[in-house]
């Protein structure tokens, strides 16, 4: 199988993903801006996963140019990345209905943190079959980071919900600034 096929399969699952989270979105009751003011919350948790979902889009299309042949344990690494990011849109909606409630905010961010062990999966299965992404991401430690933001949030969302809520945000950010190691990586092959 070519690699087109499991990209264009990752693609056909992460906009189903952002649909089923634009979804969750209602429509206000009333036609003043003070009607907008209650769905805040649940606006703002969207932002931020749509943001999420993004970053693991466009980095997904930077790993997949790394490589050389399918192998069906990449297909299981990565069919087990695209199971984590499709709870994305139960865990944004939970915490978009309970902003300043514990439990959701800590599943959010353990949703999080499994989504990005199984990228680390990903990665490492796909540097099994000889493709030279462990050169570009070297140490890796926007990635270590992350799971340090990740674990710290899940932790605050037991004292202070919205602390975790941005510590996840202050994670989506470092990402989203452009992660230039596997382009210039391919680039200079």
């Amino acid at each position: 199988m070519g690699k087109g096929r499991i990209e264009a399969f990752s693609d056909g699952v992460l906009a189903i993903i952002i649909t089923i989270m634009v979804l969750e979105l209602k429509v206000p009751h009333g036609s003043d801006l003070q009607a907008l003011f209650p769905l805040a919350p649940l606006v703002l948790s969207y932002v931020l996963s749509f943001v999420y979902v993004g970053i693991y889009w466009n980095n997904h299309h930077h790993l997949m140019h790394t490589v050389k042949h399918v192998t069906g344990g990449m297909m299981w690494a990565n069919l087990h990345l695209l199971f984590w990011l499709s709870l994305f849109p139960v865990v944004t909606a939970w915490v978009g209905d309970n902003p300043t409630a514990s439990w959701p905010a800590a599943l959010y961010g353990i949703v999080l943190v499994a989504a990005a062990m199984a990228w680390l999966i990903l990665q490492r299965t796909i540097i099994r079959t000889g493709s030279t992404l462990a050169r570009a991401i070297g140490k890796d430690l926007k990635g270590k980071l992350s799971l340090l933001g990740y674990v710290l949030g899940i932790g605050a969302s037991f004292v202070r919900p919205w602390i975790a809520d941005l510590l996840y945000a202050l994670v989506a950010v470092m990402w989203v600034v452009p992660d230039r190691r596997i382009e210039a990586h391919i680039a200079s092959e």
